[in-house]
């Protein structure tokens, strides 16, 4: 352990890490596998376009979660979009601002307004509770995240949607391989979305896809990723190019020969940092149910000020310089974010919880790119500044002052 404050690179130390340590660094499964997979995709010269390797990923994809209709996208953000239009949204639609941007883009990109809710503070999802103040006559859906992989309130929100004539929707972009109930998540709501981004517990290089157990509503879909065409030169329907390539689903199918591998180092990991860092003053470490599925893709800390001493962004100053590059989610808030910060001035009055987090919440390096020696290295370190946080947060804040 450091043993004085200017062992901290930040001021004067060298830097705990040679090599920086991120959040979301990509898992990557058998390259051989993967790259046979490339070899006969370049062979055949069927590179995009429905071909038989994302075929057999929307096979796999179904049959893992257990629902009937899996279609592959290019991106998360091109399946929320897609899916919205083909739910019908329009409008006015309910979704948390504690989340990442694209929820809401997809929505106001489509001339949907994103009306913000606010989320439970203990598992930082939408709150049922709080939902239907905003109903109003324009209001047409709500599109729940299920932030970390932990459930949302699902049959509340289903029975919200239900008995107010709503379409519900949820982002599982962080929900991959996580279950409700028993039951996989992306058989809920009408749809449900999931990114395969690079960052993403599993990722296709960048990829996407939507859940269904609706037949009509998949077919819909089906037409709208490809412009429209059921069949050579038959157009019926209007649509835009929401394929997902076939070099993303070879990533993708060799990842989920390796996933069993990926949740078993990420439940590693959670367990490790709990462990080390479950004595900390002031810090919460958010916990995955037991009783369901994880991937335990996240690990998430809230930092309380006051019986920390130190602030969530001091302490992320500590950690960049030490090349641990832990993030802030979400910050600022969708809600802070323009246009919506224009669009909305006083939503903040409305989002107390979200915009506490937005200041509490820190995200820890995790994945098959660290090991069990460098989350000690990691806990010990903020073990430390938080046994300084005081000292440090002077320090920190003595050039501002100055600078005043």
């Amino acid at each position: 352990m450091k043993r004085s404050l200017e062992d901290l690179a930040l001021f004067g130390g060298p830097a705990a890490f040679a090599e920086t340590l991120h959040v979301g660094r990509p898992n990557v499964g058998d390259r051989a596998r993967l790259l046979a997979r490339i070899d006969d995709m370049l062979d055949r010269r069927w590179l995009t376009n429905h071909g038989p390797f994302v075929e057999e990923l929307e096979q796999q994809l179904a049959a893992y979660l257990g629902v009937k209709h899996c279609i592959a996208m290019c991106n998360g953000t091109v399946a929320l979009e897609i899916a919205a239009r083909a739910l019908e949204l329009r409008g006015e639609v309910i979704v948390p601002a504690f989340t990442f941007v694209a929820t809401a883009h997809a929505l106001q990109w489509q001339e949907i307004t994103p009306v913000f809710c606010d989320v439970e503070p203990h598992s930082h999802n939408l709150d049922p509770q709080r939902i239907e103040a905003l109903i109003t006559p324009r209001t047409t859906g709500i599109v729940g995240v299920h932030v970390w992989g932990q459930p949302c309130a699902v049959d509340a929100l289903t029975d919200i949607a239900r008995r107010r004539n709503l379409r519900l929707m949820f982002d599982a972009a962080h929900a991959f391989g996580c279950s409700y109930r028993g039951q996989m998540i992306g058989n809920f709501g009408d749809a449900e979305v999931f990114s395969f981004h690079a960052t993403k517990f599993f990722n296709t290089f960048e990829g996407g896809a939507v859940t269904t157990n609706d037949d009509a509503l998949a077919a819909k879909i089906r037409l709208m990723q490809n412009f429209g065409f059921a069949g050579l030169d038959r157009v019926i329907y209007i649509g835009t190019n929401g394929k997902m390539s076939e070099v993303s689903a070879a990533m993708g199918l060799t990842g989920l020969e390796s996933l069993t591998e990926f949740v078993a180092i990420n439940q590693r990991n959670y367990e490790h940092y709990h462990r080390e860092l479950a004595e900390v003053s002031g810090l919460r470490l958010l916990r995955y149910d037991p009783q369901e599925r994880n991937n335990f893709q996240y690990i998430t800390a809230e930092i309380d000020a006051p019986a920390s001493g130190i602030s969530r962004d001091h302490l992320v100053q500590v950690l960049h310089a030490e090349n641990v590059r832990a993030r802030r989610y979400f910050y600022p808030g969708c809600h802070q974010m323009e246009p919506y910060r224009s669009y909305f001035p006083h939503a903040r009055l409305l989002l107390p919880v979200t915009e506490q987090l937005t200041q509490r919440v820190l995200i820890l390096p995790t994945g098959t790119a660290i090991d069990a020696q460098a989350i000690s290295q990691i806990s010990q370190l903020i073990r430390f500044v938080v046994e300084h946080g005081a000292e440090i947060s002077a320090r920190l804040a003595a050039p501002a002052r100055s600078a005043a």
